[in-house]
């Protein structure tokens, strides 16, 4: 749970920094991408992420400029990158409305009391899961994978150096 505004901001500039990396590495035609028929594919994950952050904070009052939760997604990679630093900007500018003490506020979130700074918690963790999703649908994909928490096996090769797990 955060504590502290400043600690959400410097964390959230981070992982969406990393987000933004793994956005920016999808071609339109990987968009499709899916491990089974009827599975989320790389492109409605990659939007699922994006409306996200305008989803779960518009539940604690936040009004972040992102796109309707559960839309359509663009047929463009490019389009659903700028969509999520858009929201990522816009999320961060909310957040200046708040103080430390608002983080212990407490609302309803999908049926059970979250203080705000949890619900901020949720968010990023919501973020990386689905992250490490696309990650996976991206190899499959025959996509470079960009390191997000370390080196990826591409960033590896391009330092001459083996990977530590192959």
């Amino acid at each position: 749970m955060f504590r502290r505004i400043a600690d959400f901001e410097k964390s959230w500039a981070a992982d969406s920094e990393s987000t933004l990396k793994v956005l920016r590495a999808l071609t339109d035609a990987s968009l499709g991408q899916s491990v089974t028929p009827g599975g989320r594919s790389l492109g409605r994950l990659a939007w699922h992420i994006t409306c996200a952050l305008g989803e779960m904070p518009g539940h604690v009052g936040l009004k972040v400029d992102s796109p309707v939760y559960e839309s359509d997604p663009p047929g463009s990679a490019a389009a659903i990158a700028a969509a999520y630093e858009r929201a990522s900007r816009s999320l961060l500018e909310q957040i200046k409305t708040w103080n430390d003490a608002t983080l212990d506020v407490e609302d309803d979130m999908y049926g059970q009391r979250w203080a705000r700074g949890k619900t901020l918690l949720a968010l990023v963790a919501h973020q990386a899961h689905h992250r490490g999703q696309m990650t996976v649908l991206m190899r499959q994909a025959g996509l470079p994978v960009p390191g997000v928490y370390g080196p990826a096996r591409e960033e590896w090769a391009a330092w001459g150096m083996q990977p530590p797990a192959v």
